[in-house]
């Protein structure tokens, strides 16, 4: 693929690259998610008026607090995990997801443990490939909840609980942030940390530009989204939202063993993607559309069915509806530790996003009738 080369000047500085390169890297997982958000309110304190946090970690910047017309964007913190659920005699570690992460990706993988003592690395043991074709008479053993196991080096289970391991320690994927060719970025938790920094893009960007908004602009970067969108739920019940645009990944379909026809086409370095969907208010959207037609914003276009499974749903029909919008980005490898997406869509996102907002007043007519 040829290289993407932008219009203009590129919008990312060497300051907010640095973040978004930490913000990959420091581990989040769902119900755990305090050290990236420590982080991300760092980063966007000094563009917003004031900030806040609820009960459960979900972080938001305020610009206009007072404002009575609220609009949110959004995105959410947290990433993928599994918990140590059992400890045998001989110190092997045995897990539950914590969220949808593939047992598949695990095999041989390097993961840390974080445990009470502080993170214990260990490895995702599997067989050699010898033992495992051993016997013509038996099928290969495929990865399995219930088969992977994690060594840390312990042998013993009174080893592994010196280490500080504990039932219900969270294990995260060691992997983080790279560049490969073409600007092309991979890690693990692209799903959805590059929501959060491109939120944070967006409020740096109204700062630095010195734009007035006509409303309270609530930016908002929430827990726990991969076990059913529990932290939007919270948040929009607090804030109360007049109007919010989401930002999530989407899937690259332009890779193999994904059907364009399930999934529809979608493909990094295209734009983001825009939803048709129940819970995608019409007017919104097409309030989005002109704006990314009149800025000449590349966008792609998918369709979603009785749920958009993103934090989109928990605004929409959070207390009497919230007129809401899906803004997607493009990833490859969803759900892996090397999820992949484009400079040139991470920009575009945060354009889309901005762009919107300085469109929008409290008087944007979203009735349909």
């Amino acid at each position: 693929m040829a290289k993407t080369k932008s219009k203009s000047k590129s919008i990312l500085t060497n300051t907010s690259l640095d973040f978004l390169r930490n913000y990959i890297n420091t581990p989040s997982p769902v119900g755990f998610e305090s050290g990236g958000q420590k982080l991300w309110l760092e980063y966007v304190k000094p563009y917003v008026d004031t900030h806040m946090t609820d009960p459960y970690g979900t972080a938001v910047g305020v610009i206009n607090p007072t404002a009575p017309f609220k609009v949110v964007i959004e995105a959410h913190a947290d990433e993928i995990s599994w918990f140590v659920n059992y400890i045998n005699d001989q110190g092997l570690i045995y897990l539950k997801r914590n969220g949808g992460v593939d047992h598949q990706v695990a095999p041989a993988k390097r993961v840390w443990i974080h445990g009470k003592k502080g993170p214990v690395k260990a490895v995702f043991g599997w067989p050699a490939i010898h033992t495992r074709m051993g016997n013509p008479d038996q099928k290969e053993p495929q990865p399995r909840v219930d088969n992977l196991c994690l060594d840390c080096g312990a042998r013993t289970k009174k080893e592994v609980e010196a280490l500080g391991i504990h039932i219900g320690s969270v294990v995260t994927y060691e992997e983080g942030f790279d560049e490969l060719a073409y600007d092309y970025f991979i890690g693990r938790a692209f799903d959805n940390r590059v929501g959060g920094f491109m939120i944070a893009e967006v409020a740096r960007l109204l700062k630095e530009n010195k734009k007035k908004l006509p409303f309270g602009l609530y930016v908002v970067n929430a827990v726990q989204e991969e076990i059913g969108l529990r932290g939007a739920e919270m948040i929009a019940r607090r804030i109360k939202p007049d109007l919010a645009i989401i930002t999530d990944v989407t899937h690259d379909t332009s890779t193999p063993l994904i059907s364009k026809i399930v999934e529809g086409d979608i493909q990094c370095g295209k734009g983001p993607s825009l939803a048709y969907a129940p819970a995608i208010h019409n007017k919104l959207l097409k309030v989005v559309q002109d704006v990314a037609a009149k800025k000449k914003i590349p966008v792609q276009t998918r369709t979603l069915s009785r749920s958009t499974g993103t934090d989109t749903d928990s605004f929409a029909y959070a207390n009497d509806g919230c007129p809401s919008v899906l803004i997607s980005i493009p990833l490859r490898y969803m759900h892996t530790t090397v999820e992949m997406l484009h400079k040139s869509d991470i920009e575009e996102t945060i354009k889309l996003m901005y762009e919107t907002l300085l469109v929008l007043t409290p008087k944007t007519n979203m009735s349909y009738f």
